[in-house]
């Protein structure tokens, strides 16, 4: 519990400071905030097969988001690119919220968390049997049933405050555009397992650097 208010509490101080001085990184946060409370609430119900590893999970993955935060204020050579341009991108005031929240979901879906499912299975993976690693798969698609009921609340917090015509589109369009942004993530997630089991099964140091510099392009691609 202490280290699940720990990120909470990191994330929100972020999203208060960055909100008065109008800093734009603010807009994905809350919604990765809202994500992020969402699973925790799911682990401490019982959801998953393992509660344990997925909530490790949940922290290795966030710090792959702000270790490229630190890289990006301090102008580290070393930031992803996907991160670069995602930062850069909300530095623009003529940028939608919605372009600024999927460009952040982008780069921590379609790059970090391919590299956090690595670094997370790779020292079990050989030794778990069909069955364990089927668990851990499960673990991993039944995020997308908690990205599902979490964007009602990122449409209600996050988006329709900035851009208030949303609020009418949402109404006009009732679950579709949830149903589009869901669905659409789901997509994603299922193509990052697949490129982390591929980097797992890779046994040439060479050939996993390739994967990883594709999956970094393709996500800012």
């Amino acid at each position: 519990m202490a280290d699940q208010e720990a990120v909470i509490d990191r994330m929100q101080a972020l999203i208060e400071q960055w909100g008065q001085v109008s800093d734009r990184r603010a807009e994905f946060l809350q919604c990765y905030r809202l994500m992020t409370s969402s699973m925790f609430v799911a682990i401490d119900a019982g959801e998953f097969h393992d509660a344990t590893w997925v909530a490790a999970l949940l922290h290795h993955f966030a710090e792959y988001y702000f270790v490229s935060l630190d890289d990006y204020e301090h102008k580290s050579a070393g930031i992803p690119e996907p991160w670069q341009f995602a930062f850069d991108t909300a530095t623009q005031d003529d940028v939608l919220i919605l372009q600024n929240l999927l460009l952040g979901i982008n780069a921590h879906i379609n790059y970090d968390l391919v590299l956090a499912l690595v670094d997370m299975l790779e020292p079990e993976w050989k030794a778990l049997t069909p069955e364990r690693r089927q668990l851990r798969y499960e673990d991993h698609h039944h995020v997308n049933d908690i990205i599902g009921r979490t964007v009602d609340s990122v449409q209600d917090q996050v988006v329709d405050p900035a851009l208030p015509a949303m609020g009418l589109v949402d109404a006009l369009l009732g679950p579709v555009d949830e149903w589009v942004a869901s669905r659409t993530i789901s997509h994603w997630r299922e193509a990052v397992w697949i490129a982390a089991i591929q980097m797992l099964e890779s046994g040439d140091e060479e050939d996993r650097q390739m994967l990883r510099r594709q999956v970094g392009a393709e996500a800012l691609r």
